[in-house]
């Protein structure tokens, strides 16, 4: 190997380097986000090159021992030169067998590691970096673009030399260095965009090398994968496995084919572009590339609106005729000249005011006010009963002052959907930029428009309804004003409940008021009971009074007659009617009391009634109870 090769690799080595570490610190002073990206891809072409650079050192040491070796055998004997064993004639030789060996693929492992690592963590990175502008963007834009002009320079000159000389090792040097000069000039108009007012530029691009990188570890990671498997071909020049082919393309996008010529031929283990296809293809790529781009022009000249669909059909970004186009297919101009815009006009479309709920926690839960449900914002709403009570209280201020007090109002989350139907596209297009977020910015001023005026507890409970259709009519009347060309469908409250952080505490007040209204309720329950039993007791007194009053002039009056109709049978009958009666009262005296009838035989009827409550033993001694008669 040629010394100029190799100290063009240490030339490269340290070019790297240096444009690295002084790229890394003009990023640092600018904040430009993709040039702190692109020095890392640096870093890695640094590994590189010192890789490639002390691999050309180990064949050149192998060369010039093959000299040496060459020139002992012409002035001596092969018998002599001989003697030894290989290792010990070859020590350069074993050394880079040995290198290539364990070396390399070790190498290449690592810095396969380092490339999908490094895109991991450039992608963690910049998720939450802000898209503020850099700063001194003048001194940036100088020095990115006085290292893309030494890079390519450079790179230019090693990728010529490589392909002339037929050098391998000196390609993924070169390919850095190419890619590192495209990669200073693209952070440099970024930077250029950023101060010409696209602030995102600079994020974006930092962002896209971030992804290329992790294709970069990709192509990486199959190359390793493929190496286990490449037929090994004796005396074949072997391609070194951590030169990238990826980062070679981007270095010079003009070499695609050759490049992809060089990987077929490594890869299958022989000439794959010397066959009559490939050359077909190599010949007649430009003009497959021009139909392909034909056929693809020729098919934007065809727009296929769907059902529910509308479209806005543009030329030059003028309205083309009428403009709106329904459902089915249409022809227009190829694009750029003609542009179709679609809208779903038949679809109703919804967003919501206030609380934006968590889709997964949406279903199959049970939401309440004291756990956070989603993305909430507080309203103003008024109190009547907290305007009532400052009220009296302003009167019955000692001062006699009467100073305007603000107006007590509570804080409610609400979660307002509202659908909408666009129903004139022209004007939803046309009228104002970006309808979509002037229509929501509309229902949220309508909604606190109407919430300062509408009291907590009846929006609450009663009055949900009257108030949603009220939302509804002041959005659409907005909506009309603005000329958005849309019909509001339907506004509703569908979530209102206290902040979270005061929802205890309402809960208290709400349990409290529930708990006066239910003793209130209790207490009237109560009231129509006891009236109701008092009055039932008066007339139930009422009519036992009056039962008795009549059974007392009907006992009298019968008596009274009874004693009228004995009059005759004493008259009759003294003794008679007197022992008559004595029975009779003596029947009725003794009706409940036991009874013991004692019959003898051979005497007159002599009646004889013994009225003690114990009757004597003598009266029952031989007296025996005849047992029953059987039928």
């Amino acid at each position: 190997m040629d010394r100029s090769i190799q100290k063009n690799g240490l030339i490269n080595l340290l070019a790297l380097l240096a444009v690295g570490v002084a790229g890394f610190g003009a990023a640092r002073y600018a904040h430009s986000l993709a040039g702190q990206v692109s020095a890392f891809y640096l870093g890695l072409g640094v590994l590189v090159a010192a890789a490639s650079w002390f691999q050309m050192r180990l064949e050149e040491r192998e060369r010039l021992e093959k000299l040496e070796l060459d020139e002992l055998a012409k002035t001596k004997s092969s018998s002599t030169l001989f003697e030894a064993k290989d290792a010990e004639i070859f020590p350069a030789q074993r050394s880079r067998a040995q290198f290539e060996r364990y070396f390399i693929p070790v190498f290449t492992v690592i810095l396969f590691l380092l490339q999908g690592g490094g895109a991991y963590w450039l992608w963690r990175w910049l998720a939450p970096k802000p898209t503020a502008g850099v700063t001194n963007p003048m001194v940036a834009l100088a020095l990115f673009g006085l290292f893309a002009l030494v890079l390519f320079l450079l790179g230019k000159f090693s990728a010529t030399l490589a392909r002339l000389e037929d050098n391998r090792l000196l390609r993924p040097g070169a390919g850095y260095l190419l890619l590192g000069a495209y990669l200073c000039f693209v952070v440099a108009l970024g930077i250029a965009g950023v101060q010409a007012g696209w602030p995102k530029t600079d994020f974006i691009i930092a962002r896209v090398l971030a992804a290329v990188l992790a294709v970069v570890a990709v192509e990486t990671l199959i190359t390793l994968l493929l190496e286990i498997y490449r037929p090994r071909v004796k005396g074949r020049t072997v391609r070194p496995i951590y030169e990238s082919r990826l980062v070679g393309l981007l270095g010079q996008p003009e070499g695609l084919i050759t490049t992809a010529a060089q990987a077929l031929d490594y890869q299958f283990g022989f000439k794959v572009s010397e066959t009559w296809c490939y050359r077909f293809l190599e010949k007649a790529f430009a003009w497959l590339l021009l139909l392909q781009a034909g056929v693809l022009l020729l098919s934007t000249c065809f727009v296929v609106i769907e059902t529910g669909e509308q479209a806005l059909l543009e030329r030059f970004g003028r309205p083309l005729g009428e403009g709106v186009v329904g459902p089915g297919l249409h022809l227009k101009l190829p694009w750029p000249i003609d542009r179709a815009y679609r809208y779903r006009t038949e679809q109703v479309q919804s967003f919501v005011v206030g609380i934006a709920p968590e889709e997964e926690k949406e279903h199959g839960k049970i939401t309440l006010w004291t756990v956070g449900h989603g993305k909430e914002e507080n309203f103003l709403v008024a109190s009547r009963e907290q305007r009532g009570a400052s009220s009296s209280l302003e009167r019955a201020s000692p001062d006699g002052a009467t100073g305007k007090r603000s107006p007590p109002v509570s804080l409610l989350v609400v979660g307002i959907p509202v659908q909408y139907q666009i129903t004139n596209l022209t004007a939803w297009a046309y009228n104002n930029e970006k309808p979509n977020q002037l229509l929501e910015r509309i229902a949220t001023r309508e909604v606190v428009k109407y919430l300062v005026s509408a009291d907590l507890q009846e929006i609450m409970a009663p009055s949900r309804r009257e108030a949603a259709q009220a939302l509804r009519e002041r959005i659409q009347r907005a909506a009309e004003e603005r000329k958005l060309g849309v019909h509001i469908v339907f506004a509703g409250l569908e979530d209102i409940h206290p902040p979270v952080n005061v929802a205890p505490e309402y809960e208290k007040v709400v349990s409290a008021i529930q708990q006066k209204e239910a003793k209130v309720l209790a207490a009237r329950a109560d009231a129509i009971r006891a009236n109701a039993l008092a009055g039932a007791q008066a007339v139930k007194i009422v009519n036992d009074a009056e039962a008795d009053r009549q059974r007392r002039e009907v006992t009298a009056l019968a008596q009274a007659a009874l004693f009228t109709n004995q009059i005759p049978a004493f008259q009759a009958a003294p003794s008679v009617y007197a022992q008559r009666t004595y029975l009779q009262t003596f029947v009725r005296a003794v009706a409940g009391a036991r009874k013991y009838l004692v019959l003898t035989t051979n005497t007159q009827d002599v009646l004889t009634f013994d009225l003690q409550d114990k009757i004597r033993a003598d009266l029952l001694e031989g007296l025996t109870v005849p047992p029953p008669k059987t039928k």
